[in-house]
């Protein structure tokens, strides 16, 4: 259980490697800044009563730089709307393959049904279940997969997001515009949109959502943010950088961006 809180605190990026060791060189693990904020020490939510916090664990989840997971290569890579088991099974084997990573084909098939646990009601069984196994992820409440009466196709709710707040979406935009190479100040909103790790491949957005979305940041955080188009190509320009953490903070003390 102590392994598994760690790993999963790991793969949210709430925990760190510290650089302290003691004489038997174990890792030591600290709190990252973000759990902090979120949880800890006059925290914006340690109860996870906000579906902000939820979208911003998703998002933490599922752009992971260090610990790659099976969430990270669904919801940043896969581009298709809908899949079965099987296919984002042979999706991930493939990848593994290709990138000479070493997992075997129960590991990756128990990964695929950890994930779609995590967004996916488990159908009820007319058996007694243990109770471990009956327990509900809060990121079901995100509604980012469904699946079909049959039970075997499930598709991404590509949609608007009623429960994202716009502030959780620009700290998505920022760290996106961190991991452009050359610390680039211009995303094409296909980039934002389709993008390998992008906001609106991690919030499966529609375009015209993403665009809102912008729209809102270039009227609250005063021409930081702005979007152009220009030979119908439309761009977002971050004129200025912007703190994300003081803007979520904004929204969890109750601030003017929602």
């Amino acid at each position: 259980m102590v392994k598994s809180i760690r790993h999963w605190c790991e793969v949210a990026q709430f925990v760190e490697q510290s650089t302290a060791q003691d004489k038997d060189s174990r890792r030591h693990f600290q709190p990252t800044t973000i759990a902090q904020k979120l949880l800890l020490n006059d925290a914006w939510d340690p109860f996870l009563e906000d579906d902000a916090s939820l979208w911003l664990i998703h998002w933490l989840i599922a752009t992971n730089p260090s610990t790659g997971t099976s969430w990270q290569l669904v919801f940043s890579r896969f581009n298709r709307p809908d899949f079965t088991r099987r296919e984002i099974t042979n999706y991930i084997r493939d990848f593994t393959d290709k990138e000479g990573l070493r997992a075997s084909e129960s590991v990756i098939k128990r990964d695929v049904d950890c994930l779609i646990r995590t967004y996916v009601p488990a159908a009820k069984s007319k058996k007694k279940d243990i109770a471990e196994a009956s327990f509900a992820c809060p990121l079901l409440q995100l509604n980012l997969i469904q699946i079909s009466p049959d039970g075997e196709l499930y598709r991404f709710d590509i949609a608007p997001k009623p429960s994202l707040p716009t502030s959780v979406f620009a700290y998505a935009l920022h760290k996106h515009f961190e991991r452009k190479q050359n610390s680039t100040e211009t995303m094409s909103i296909q980039e934002c949109l389709y993008g390998e790790g992008s906001p609106g491949q991690v919030f499966k957005l529609d375009e015209n959502s993403l665009i809102e979305y912008v729209e809102e940041l270039e009227d609250t955080l005063e021409g930081m943010i702005m979007l152009d188009e220009t030979a119908g190509l439309k761009q977002i320009y971050r004129r200025k950088d912007y703190a994300p953490l003081d803007i979520l903070d904004s929204y969890y003390r109750g601030g003017h961006i929602e």
